[in-house]
């Protein structure tokens, strides 16, 4: 019996294309009509998906594609596999009880994502966007001397969720000789032992941080956690880092805040809006650093990404296991 698999889009990398096909598996792929992967309106319309879920075995999803009650109704697969860390997107209540496992891609995206975030850190506090922009300009001649940034090496970082990737964040904190703190729900003191942290509450987290990086996993309890309470604590000449997720950072909060001058700058990979508008509040501002939701976006964390989605599809399908990775308890 031959299996299908739904994917909903048409640009993720071959190798997941390629490794589905060599395991004999058929394809019905949706088409992003040249809108990037994560972009909105890349996502197949959900009557679509849900179509596709009511005849195919596996659906192959990632950001943007909202699988939820509605788009599993009539499910007939046996598997959901997202190219993707994070797997907020997907109901799990409304595909444990179907008895449908969630694959997703954790780990593999560890040290990119911290890469990422400390390239962020030290792009914010040696202004090095804007020293391009000056040097573009023909302007840097008017302020060399005067332009100056702030140093990395001996400062406070703080660490806002200690999971695999803010320990990894803090192992090349330690690099610079930087005073790591954090925060999480779970005190984790083999780690703290391990790395030479410190956990602290997080108000403390907050007043103390001369760089804190945002690394804590979205949840309800973690919804708008850096807020307008939080920064007002923050020092002054602090910056915020987020490579997380957009919604843990209360938006609104943060454009007062860097208006205001209650804190220095932001650096944010991820919005509460993606893909952010050109023409919103924080585009306009100098003191804030913007990438594209870019943290896993290296050749070899997607290419590994790719394999571990395809495996987390094969081993259920074809194998009769679980997948790699599993988010839901079946």
């Amino acid at each position: 019996m031959g299996y299908c698999v739904y994917l909903t889009r048409s640009t993720f990398p071959k190798l997941l294309y390629d490794s589905l096909k060599d395991a004999g598996l058929t394809l019905e792929i949706w088409d992003n009509k040249g809108h990037g992967m994560w972009d909105k309106a890349a996502a197949p319309p959900r009557d679509v998906l849900r179509d596709a879920a009511s005849r195919c075995d596996a659906l192959v999803v990632t950001i943007g594609d909202r699988v939820d009650d509605y788009v599993l109704s009539n499910a007939k697969v046996k598997v959901i596999a997202t190219y993707s860390v994070g797997y907020d997107h997907i109901d799990l209540e409304a595909a444990t009880r179907r008895g449908i496992p969630v694959g997703y891609t954790p780990e593999i995206l560890v040290e990119a994502v911290a890469d990422l975030a400390v390239g962020l850190m030290i792009t914010l506090a040696r202004r090095i966007l804007e020293g391009d922009r000056l040097v573009r300009s023909g302007e840097a001649y008017k302020v060399w001397g005067e332009f100056l940034g702030t140093e990395v090496w001996g400062k406070t970082l703080g660490i806002l969720g200690l999971g695999n990737i803010g320990a990894a964040v803090a192992r090349r904190a330690k690099a610079f000789n930087m005073n790591v703190l954090y925060w999480s729900r779970t005190r984790k003191p083999w780690v703290e032992v391990a790395l030479g942290l410190r956990y602290v509450n997080l108000d403390e987290l907050f007043r103390q941080s001369d760089y804190l990086i945002v690394t804590v996993a979205l949840s309800k309890e973690t919804y708008h956690l850096v807020n307008e309470d939080r920064l007002r604590i923050m020092k002054r000449g602090a910056y915020l880092i987020n490579i997380a997720r957009g919604a843990i950072v209360d938006t609104n909060a943060l454009i007062k805040a860097l208006k205001e001058g209650w804190i220095a700058g932001a650096a944010l990979d991820v919005y509460e809006e993606e893909p952010l508008p050109v023409t919103h509040e924080l585009v306009k501002m100098s003191n804030v650093v913007l990438t594209p939701h870019i943290a896993s976006a290296t050749v070899e964390t997607r290419n590994k990404m790719a394999e571990v989605t395809a495996q987390n599809v094969i081993n259920v399908l074809l194998k009769g296991s679980k997948p790699v990775y599993q988010a839901n308890i079946i």
